[in-house]
């Protein structure tokens, strides 16, 4: 079998978003294409999974927290055959029955329904602990995004995976450092490394990597996914919100707001 080339995959599902969320009117843009090489390196090189089978018990679990940039998750699983294409070419309209904000639906690779930030790690650090109680040899990743990290529930969920030692739990910050209305830093923060240091400070050792190569990141992964340590494992991946289209990375104002024509022509896919 051809190994997949991770940097043209991630290409491929970007121009998919370009081409599919402005036609059917999906504003989500920029936070759906600023985690794509997150997502094109687990699902083509790090986690196990089998397409044809979406409910396959050994499968690793993916909890999608950051469910309103979830363009590209529905884009990688329709390439994959679990998703029908028809669902991702008509998605955000009548025709299809993929939501703008994502819900759960295993049968399509969706694990758990996530609108509503702060949800999704608690579940995750639920499905890692049922997991070792059963005995289960899959790994749970969550990913989460820098500015959801400011919900409480969040750190209370920490605390229960820290407390447990949690080794088959693996969290993946898509840290953009941008999140609805400005900059992290304008919002909460007090300093651009304050997330690194509070996760430090629950005892955890978050690993950065660059977020917007999905080859780097796929080594990082597996190597995190290999490790035997039994604490659960959080690796910030520094993306760029938007990435791929010029007029919109890096700006807040493109969290929902669908460019233009015009603004698509000039900011072409990188």
């Amino acid at each position: 079998m051809r190994k997949i080339n991770l940097r043209e995959k991630a290409d491929f599902i970007r121009q998919e978003i370009i081409r599919v969320c402005p036609r059917n009117k999906a504003g989500h843009i920029a936070p759906s294409l600023s985690c794509v090489d997150i997502l094109t390196s687990l699902y083509y090189r790090v986690m196990r999974c089998r397409p044809k089978e979406p409910l396959w018990e050994e499968r690793d679990r993916l909890v999608f927290s950051k469910g309103h940039g979830c363009y590209g998750l529905y884009a990688i699983l329709a390439d994959i055959g679990v998703i029908p294409k028809a669902e991702w070419e008509n998605f955000y309209n009548s025709k299809s029955s993929l939501s703008g904000c994502l819900e759960r639906r295993p049968g399509y690779g969706l694990e758990a329904g996530c609108g509503s930030l702060g949800h999704g790690l608690p579940l995750a650090a639920g499905v890692a602990f049922g997991a070792r109680l059963q005995k289960k040899g899959y790994r749970v990743f969550c990913l989460v995004g820098d500015g959801e990290m400011q919900e409480g529930s969040n750190w209370e969920a920490l605390q229960f995976v820290v407390k447990h030692k949690l080794g088959n739990l693996i969290i993946v910050i898509d840290y953009n450092r941008l999140q609805a209305l400005d900059f992290t830093i304008n919002i909460m923060d007090r300093k651009e490394t304050a997330l690194i240091e509070r996760l430090r400070g629950f005892g955890l050792k978050p690993i950065l990597c660059p977020g917007n190569d999905p080859v780097k990141l796929a080594d990082c992964l597996m190597k995190v996914k290999a490790s035997r340590q039994d604490m659960p494992k959080v690796i910030a991946a520094r993306t760029i919100k938007g990435f791929g289209l010029k007029c919109m990375e890096s700006k807040a104002k493109f969290h929902y707001r669908i460019p233009s024509s015009n603004e698509l022509r000039a900011g072409e896919a990188l």
